[in-house]
């Protein structure tokens, strides 16, 4: 008898074994150790519970009179926790309850009394594998006192052989959920690094989550300030969810965040975190959330989240997926956020380039055309396509002193300008002033020229020139005769004669004085400007300069009520001049300081040494030149307006100080201004020292 049990155990271990070996699938593996275990024990249900390398359940099945019970892990968590499964697993020992009425093991006292189910026989065994708990299965019988001793050896053998399939069948879930981790993450880098329009990336990650993680909807959220606003969102969310802001550490999203750290929730409503109000405004009722934070360099961009697994579960290979697609979602959003402000940025400067009234050019670093705007074609007479393939120099001659060998004077973000004549096509050439300053376009560096037509003011400024050529020379002869007719009245005129006669003669002659400097240095201009020679320079008195400049303009000066005051240094060496043209520019100044002053004020003509040169100065108390006008003041035809009303407008051609400029810069000197508005102005100008002896 004792022998026949044993080969029929020998049976029973060699069926087992048989059965267990043709499996690698955990579910399938499940349900025949199960199966098996009823079949031997005649048991009417069971349990097997699969517990990871923590002990906590990663799968499970029920089986109840031959059918198979889905989506029972989470049910059987309350036995791990406070049934006689969990005592098994703790105490890794099998248990034997004939009545689960009288064992605390199986159902606490409380909930004992409270349940009216009838009495059970059960018995559960430890998984055991190399000493690590692989599970716990369990056997109940609805007869109290069914099982005995005989039966739980029985399924002690059954679990013990069974260990190591179930081990080997939960690898290989493991092993398969990797590469099904792997192969989503893979897809998902592939598919949303395929765009760089930020809301196709958004939905891209949207579609690669929802497969990946087989959800009901997935939501997408970027942090904005101290909020997280959704910008995108599947299934049923697509509508009412895009737009709603949370405070960042309020929700399931605001909390992840806030932590910058990934969050499972398998039961929302057991979780205070969980935001209920939004069930409600967006008509879905969630059940289970994973939620995982958008990084980009390390900073929390945004929060995406899975919601409502289609069958069974949100688990923590779910999440690993989750946070492995939010990663890849942060460098894809923050690229297409870029690339989108990039986008912006190049239309707003398309818009200023094509809406510029200037013709702009965009050339490479040898000048050939890649790129211009509306209005140069317009100035070129020629279309984009022929343009294209020309080069800048083509059209004008560029100023090699400006622009440096090589471009080499072009600083980043400094422009240079110049001076050219263009020579369109079909069109008669024209003047522009062109600016000249190096981009970077898409990490290119090129040359942008823009061409500002200066035809008007160059013909008005030859207009001027005609006008001024036209005084000074039809002026000139009759003038000298007006001269000479004064200079015969004066020696005509008694000694006894008549004082007012003589002071109309001297205020004529001052006059026609003033009139024959003006002339003079207008054509001394001319000739300056065309390159011609100046006079005679020689040794000169500083001294004797200043004096006489002083008492040309003494009368000037008592009709304004000014006071004239010499503050030339004594024994200054001698200078190199021309006496009449820098007795000119010294009037020029004087007489400029003298009709800027108001009465009362006082007007300082100076001198001294500085170093190799006699430094002369005229200062003032008038009205100031603002300091942007102090380099510009010296052009022709420059007259500076006063920032005041209330100053008076500025009168005369704009030709003294120009000619004073010329003049002291072809004596081998130099000329500038220091003034602030409202605070006076002083002129002051270099001549070199003579090399004979002093004054």
């Amino acid at each position: 008898m004792e022998g026949g049990r044993t080969q029929a155990s020998l049976d029973l271990l060699y069926h087992i074994s048989r059965e267990l070996a043709s499996a690698l699938d955990l579910r399938v593996v499940l349900e025949r150790v199960l199966k098996l275990s009823m079949q031997n024990v005649i048991a009417e249900s069971g349990s097997l519970i699969v517990l990871d390398d923590h002990q906590e359940p990663i799968d499970s099945i029920i089986i109840v009179r031959d059918k198979v019970i889905q989506e029972t892990t989470r049910q059987l968590k309350f036995t791990l926790q406070s049934g006689l499964a969990g005592w098994v697993a703790t105490n890794r020992k099998a248990a034997l309850v004939p009545d689960t009425s009288q064992d605390e093991r199986w159902q606490p006292t409380a909930e004992r009394n409270q349940s009216k189910a009838a009495s059970k026989s059960v018995v559960s065994a430890p998984l055991i594998v190399r000493d690590k708990l692989v599970g716990v299965v369990t056997l109940t019988h609805p007869q109290a006192d069914f099982f005995n001793a005989d039966h739980l050896n029985l399924v002690q053998v059954i679990a013990d052989l069974s260990g190591f399939a179930v081990l080997n069948a939960r690898y290989y879930a493991e092993s398969q959920r990797r590469a099904a981790i792997m192969t989503a993450v893979a897809d998902s880098a592939k598919a949303i690094g395929e765009s760089l329009q930020l809301d196709s990336v958004l939905q891209t990650i949207l579609e690669q989550t929802a497969r990946a993680l087989e959800v009901q909807a997935v939501a997408l959220a970027l942090v904005d300030g101290d909020s997280v606003v959704f910008r995108a969102a599947s299934g049923e969310l697509s509508k009412k969810l895009i737009g709603m802001r949370m405070q960042v550490g309020q929700g399931l999203a605001g909390w992840v965040a806030q932590h910058n750290q990934g969050l499972l929730v398998p039961d929302v409503d057991a979780d205070p975190r969980y935001f209920h109000e939004i069930d409600a405004q967006i008509g879905l009722q969630a059940r289970a959330i994973a939620t995982s934070p958008i990084r980009a360099q390390q900073t929390v961009i945004g929060v995406l989240q899975a919601i409502n697994p289609v069958s069974g579960e949100l688990d923590n290979s779910d999440l690993l997926v989750l946070e492995g697609i939010g990663n890849l979602a942060g460098t894809a959003i923050e690229h297409a956020q870029l690339f989108e402000q990039m986008e912006a940025a190049r239309s707003r400067y398309l818009e200023l380039f094509e809406d510029s009234i200037d013709p702009i050019l965009i050339t490479d670093l040898e000048g050939n055309i890649v790129e211009a705007n509306r209005q140069a074609y317009l100035l070129l007479n020629l279309n984009k396509t022929h343009l294209q393939t020309m080069n800048v120099h083509h059209f004008h001659q560029a100023d090699s002193k400006v622009l440096g060998k090589d471009m080499t004077n072009l600083k980043d973000g400094q422009s240079v300008s110049y001076e050219s004549v263009l020579q369109a096509e079909n069109n008669a050439d024209s003047y522009v002033e062109v600016y000249v300053r190096r981009i970077d376009v898409d990490g290119l560096v090129q040359l942008q020229w823009i061409l500002r037509d200066i035809t008007e003011r160059k013909n008005l400024d030859s207009l001027r020139e005609d006008l001024a050529s036209m005084i000074y020379h039809d002026l000139r002869s009759p003038l000298a005769n007006v001269v000479s007719g004064l200079d015969v009245l004066a020696m005509m005129l008694p000694a006894d004669a008549d004082p007012t006669m003589r002071s109309v003669l001297d205020i004529a002659m001052r006059s026609t004085e003033r009139i024959q400097r003006l002339v003079n240095s207008l054509l001394d201009t001319s000739r300056m400007e065309s390159g011609q020679k100046l006079g005679s320079p020689e040794p000169t008195a500083a001294a004797s300069l200043a004096q006489a400049a002083l008492e040309a303009v003494t009368l000037a000066a008592q009709s304004k009520q000014v006071e004239l005051v010499d503050a030339v240094v004594k024994g200054l060496p001698r200078v190199m001049a021309d006496s009449e043209m820098i007795r000119r520019v010294l009037i020029n100044l004087l007489e400029n300081a003298i009709r800027y002053s108001k009465p009362g004020m006082s007007v300082v003509c100076g001198a001294k040494r500085s170093g190799d040169f006699v430094e002369f100065w005229v200062q003032d108390q008038g009205r100031g030149i603002p300091k942007g006008e102090h380099e510009r003041i010296f052009d022709k035809f420059t007259r500076v307006q006063p920032s005041s009303k209330s100053a008076g407008k500025t009168h005369g051609l704009g030709l003294g100080l120009a000619y004073c400029k010329l003049t002291v810069e072809g004596h081998g000197g130099r000329i500038w201004v220091a003034s602030e508005p409202d605070k006076g102005a002083r002129f002051a100008f270099t001549l070199p020292i003579a090399r004979t002896g002093r004054l």
